[in-house]
């Protein structure tokens, strides 16, 4: 793109007027037409008047994005392009979510027993049909959606978080909070399949930050109730 281009880019209505009225006088005077380089005089004395209608305008610059709230490890484009990221998955959460557990069970066989209610289930395709995984993987990716929706703001997502973080004591005497590590790897691999292409090193950078934040809130909540805090 040549630099002038780049500049009609970023001018505003008033200094794009005064800029015509500018290239009307030059356009004008019989002096510069003819020959190649009086028409290349032009084209410079042209920009030149697009350079002077941007600097004499005086319109402040757009305002940068409000930082985020420094208890959030995301900064302001980080949170625009997980928003808009997470749409893809907002679109396949029952999918999404049940590849997630199928995963963490192949990964960590001494989870798998915390989950009565699929000891039944053997296989892969048994467990992608079954309606009870099905109901309970899309009940945690509706709890990491409204984190993501509300990522922002950082005080109703740190008690959404505790809250689900602590419910998890009383799931099985075998529990402990270290386990809601198990999901992080399988939480990514998930959404990679989900978005494809899409799923670019810069969202795997955000979706990484995303989730371990998430789960160290719920550990910390969950470490904190069992120390009496």
């Amino acid at each position: 793109m040549l630099y002038e281009d780049r500049v009609f880019l970023s001018i505003s209505k008033n200094q794009f007027s005064q800029f015509i009225i500018n290239s009307a006088h030059i356009c004008y005077d019989n002096q510069y037409v003819g020959s190649h380089k009086n028409l290349q005089e032009v084209r410079t004395r042209l920009l030149m008047h697009l350079n002077e209608a941007v600097m004499a305008d005086g319109l402040p610059d757009p305002a940068p994005p409000a930082p985020t709230d420094p208890r959030l490890p995301l900064d302001a484009r980080q949170v625009f392009k997980l928003k808009k990221s997470w749409k893809g998955i907002k679109r396949c959460m029952e999918a999404t979510g049940v590849e997630m557990f199928i995963r963490m069970f192949k990964a960590n066989g001494n989870v798998r027993p915390l989950f009565t209610r699929f000891q039944h289930l053997k296989t892969d395709d048994e467990l992608r049909v079954d309606e009870t995984l099905e109901k309970h993987a899309t009940i945690v990716m509706e709890k990491l959606d409204e984190t993501i929706d509300n990522v922002e703001n950082v005080d109703y997502i740190k008690e959404r978080l505790a809250t689900v973080g602590k419910s998890h004591l009383s799931v099985h005497k075998d529990f402990t909070p270290e386990y809601f590590w198990k999901i992080e790897q399988p939480f990514l691999d998930a959404l990679k399949i989900t978005l494809g292409d899409r799923y670019t090193d810069n969202m795997d950078k955000i979706y990484r930050i995303t989730i371990r934040f998430i789960l160290e809130e719920m550990i910390k909540a969950c470490q904190e109730e069992m120390s009496g805090f």
